[in-house]
């Protein structure tokens, strides 16, 4: 059965072209959700995949429920041409690590196991402060430097001490679980969340980086649960390598080439168009004959 790559796309398109190298593949079909900010859709290349571009372009903003609705447009559109044995969710400056022999026989070996990452440690007072308490503003959190945006962040950060002075919580009864947005999973899964779409979004308007958060809970609170890949490994639980370092993103280096391909995993972000000799590497190397 074909698989399903979802990319959230909106800038490094130079970066987005060689993903799209990498995965073109006629046992994939690519499903892209451009940022509605984009003002011009790159002419994208590809010659063995059918390739999907969504006409609905949601206006994505860091932090807000908005990425959510992006990836179930996604998802939902995806489903429609499915099915798919997997629906992989990726941005635009993520790239494979194993040829595309190589990462169908895994998910063939793996077949009905869900890979989603789940965050290690104690994550209670990230949850209580991204989902359980109301953000004002969600679609302002990195805009607007002027008058309006810094009074926007002041009423945004008053209105969430208040909460905690007066012990206002919501959703306090919802199991929260947390992990990296870029999953993995099966068309069992992607049938589940579908028609949980209204109610998600209702649930995470006004939350903070919601996108980290609503497909670890539905899952972890559904019988999907019983098919995490790896509950104990955030990492290996995605299948991913994504290089955080003191809370912040980085982006992968041409020195990091020997850890991403002796990583184990089968994807990895992000990269960018400062590196494309690193990605050209990466690609000559899962391209290879082996």
């Amino acid at each position: 059965m074909k698989h399903a790559y979802l990319i959230l796309a909106h800038d490094e398109f130079d970066v987005l072209q060689l993903l799209i190298k990498a995965i073109d593949d006629s046992r994939n079909d690519i499903f892209i959700h451009f940022d509605k900010k984009v003002e011009r859709i790159p002419k994208l290349n590809i010659q063995h995949s059918n390739l999907y571009i969504i006409d609905k372009r949601i206006d994505v903003r860091w932090g807000d429920v908005s990425m959510v609705e992006a990836e179930y447009e996604l998802f939902e559109i995806a489903f429609k041409k499915g099915p798919f044995a997997y629906y992989h969710l990726l941005s635009g400056v993520d790239m494979p690590l194993q040829s595309q022999n190589d990462i169908h026989n895994f998910f063939e070996k793996h077949r009905g196991k869900e890979f989603v990452g789940f965050s290690e440690g104690n994550v209670t007072s990230h949850i209580d402060r991204k989902v359980k308490r109301y953000h004002l503003f969600p679609r302002h959190f990195k805009h607007g430097d002027d008058v309006l945006g810094l009074l926007r962040r002041g009423v945004r950060s008053i209105a969430l001490r208040l909460q905690y002075l007066l012990g206002i919580r919501r959703n306090i009864n919802v199991n929260f679980k947390k992990g990296a947005q870029w999953v993995s999973i099966t068309h069992a899964f992607v049938d589940y969340i579908l028609p949980q779409r209204n109610a998600v979004l209702r649930m995470y308007t006004h939350s903070f980086c919601s996108d980290e958060i609503f497909l670890q809970t539905i899952c972890w609170n559904s019988p999907f649960r019983n098919h995490i890949f790896d509950v104990n490994d955030e990492g290996m639980g995605s299948m991913r390598m994504i290089p955080w370092k003191n809370n912040k993103l980085l982006n992968w280096v041409e020195e990091d080439f020997d850890v991403l391909m002796e990583s184990g995993r089968l994807f990895a972000r992000k990269f960018n168009s400062n590196n494309t000799n690193l990605v050209n590497r990466i690609i000559q190397k899962i391209t290879e004959p082996k």
